[in-house]
């Protein structure tokens, strides 16, 4: 009977691992916001702080200038300014990440303008208003999935241990195998659940949040004008774009910033 202890062991590691997961999902979810945030319509920064962070609003602002023509975005990877006079912070701070010869690589400015102010200030508004997903919760729900992927591995393990000891021939291996994969099964469904429940986007954006951001989609599916094309930007990105020069110019961003990553490396 000492495989016992093993089996004991596998249920301790997999049910603290999937309570802390499940603790980390009702914090991340605590706040609830009010009637009068549920029916606001999101911004374009908004929608796309909530759907891909920072970096996606940096990029959604560089797009959008670019489509006014007051900023030009080369194929090259480059970034040039044509008009210097920001409509808002947020153009005021890729303008500002530019600098004052009004031309920069798109990897850096990107950067720069995704930790400015005006973007930390848009962070915590909408997790004030319970949009966003705060920092410690997004940071939470990861750690907690990657503690129950590792408490599956440590239930495999043990159960290998145990079936690897000299067993009496009164306690077939296949029943013992059975009892371990009672835990096992659990961590698993933890994470099918969690898979299921939590939306990718969910890194940044709340239950809530996720919803408005539908809302909005839905709102721009039915017409086919600058905004809806705004709006896939914000909200899928990039890669949604259609205009090869463009999306030359980000891929070409995406280059350098591997290239840097190597050089540092």
């Amino acid at each position: 009977m000492f495989w016992v202890l093993f089996l004991l062991s596998a249920w301790a590691v997999a049910g603290l691992a999937c309570l802390r997961l499940c603790l980390a999902a009702v914090r991340a979810a605590a706040v609830e916001p009010g009637a009068a945030v549920r029916e606001h319509t999101l911004t374009l920064y908004e929608a796309a702080f909530l759907s891909g962070g920072p970096r996606r609003v940096a990029d959604l602002t560089l797009v959008s200038m670019a489509r006014q023509r007051r900023l030009l975005l080369a194929h090259t990877g480059w970034a040039t300014v044509v008009d210097p006079r920001g409509r808002d912070d947020m153009e005021r701070s890729v303008i500002g990440a530019i600098g004052p010869g009004g031309q920069s690589r798109i990897a850096p400015v990107r950067a720069a303008a995704a930790a400015a102010d005006a973007v930390r200030s848009l962070a915590d508004r909408l997790v004030g208003a319970g949009l966003a997903v705060p920092d410690g919760g997004a940071r939470g729900i990861a750690a907690g999935v990657r503690r129950v992927r590792g408490a599956a591995v440590t239930v495999c393990a043990l159960g290998l241990v145990a079936l690897a000891l000299p067993l009496p021939a009164t306690e077939p291996r296949l029943l013992i195998a059975l009892w371990f994969a009672l835990p096992l099964a659990l961590t698993l469904g933890c994470l099918a659940i969690t898979r299921m429940e939590i939306h990718p986007s969910s890194r940044w954006a709340s239950p809530a949040g996720q919803r408005l951001v539908g809302a909005l989609v839905q709102r721009a599916d039915g017409t086919a004008d600058d905004r809806t094309f705004l709006t896939s930007v914000a909200v899928r990105g990039v890669h949604a774009i259609g205009e090869p020069d463009l999306r030359a110019a980000f891929a070409h961003r995406e280059k350098y910033a591997e290239d840097h990553w190597e050089r540092r490396a």
